[in-house]
């Protein structure tokens, strides 16, 4: 399945370690006051704030915070921020393809801090449709300990699912990551809890339809740190790029 590579098992790891960070709390806490703005604060009812949550907890943000993201969010303490949701596209170095998705109330801000990412490493933001079309958009739920393979094979299949595939969580933890069209997305979900899955999250994310393998070090050292400069950014809420690292390269950038 298109989507697994080594470079998305070092964006895992990363992710583990940027989750002590505050900016990951008030990343969360946003897409939880546009998910509760938009299909109200019961996440019973609120598939996408339930997910929202979910994810939040994952990452270990306070339950105080996440209680005021869905007060902020429903209008129970005043007016809550005009946050929109923008994609934005553009070209690393090498001309690697990179989506962009935020929540903004600034435009124009947001706008010209990618610019000075992008520029910073050689790449440039895009226009819109620029590179859009070399992604399609999965739901992805991520099992943690599937298991047998045959089980899991069905019960995804009973939910909706398209494709699955193993991977690494971390070190000690086995898990899948099960794709399907973003409409069945919710199905899916509850389908797998409903056999017992324990769901690590549940997500809409953009995959390449190809990848290109990166084997020069100085190209990946810039593909890294304009990563690293996009995700940095307090409006970023996911960064996707069609690029995977040489074998070679990894112990050279882990070190």
């Amino acid at each position: 399945m298109a989507g697994h590579s080594k470079w998305a098992n070092i964006k895992r790891q990363k992710a583990r370690v940027d989750a002590v960070k505050g900016k990951v709390f008030a990343k969360m806490s946003r897409e939880i006051i546009v998910a509760a703005r938009a299909g109200g604060p019961d996440p019973a009812g609120n598939f996408q704030l339930r997910t929202a949550i979910d994810k939040a907890k994952a990452a270990g943000v306070p339950n105080e915070n996440i209680d005021r993201a869905i007060a902020k969010g429903s209008g129970l303490l005043g007016p809550d921020d005009s946050y929109e949701a923008i994609r934005y596209e553009g070209y690393g170095p090498g001309g690697v393809a990179v989506l962009i998705e935020a929540l903004t109330d600034n435009r124009n801000r947001t706008a010209a801090d990618l610019r000075a990412a992008f520029s910073k490493s050689n790449g440039n933001l895009g226009e819109t449709g620029c590179v859009g079309w070399m992604f399609d958009q999965k739901g992805v739920v991520t099992v943690a300990r599937p298991g047998d393979e045959e089980t899991l094979l069905e019960a995804a299949m009973e939910g909706g699912a398209e494709s699955y595939e193993l991977i690494d969580l971390d070190e000690n933890t086995t898990g899948a990551e099960v794709f399907c069209a973003p409409p069945d997305l919710e199905q899916l979900d509850t389908a797998l809890k409903a056999q017992g899955y324990s769901i690590q999250q549940a997500e809409l994310r953009w995959i390449p339809s190809n990848t290109v393998v990166v084997e020069d070090p100085d190209q990946a050292r810039l593909l890294m740190k304009l990563m690293d400069a996009l995700e940095d950014l307090d409006d970023v809420q996911s960064v996707t790029a069609n690029f995977d690292l040489a074998e070679a390269l990894l112990t050279t950038l882990a070190a």
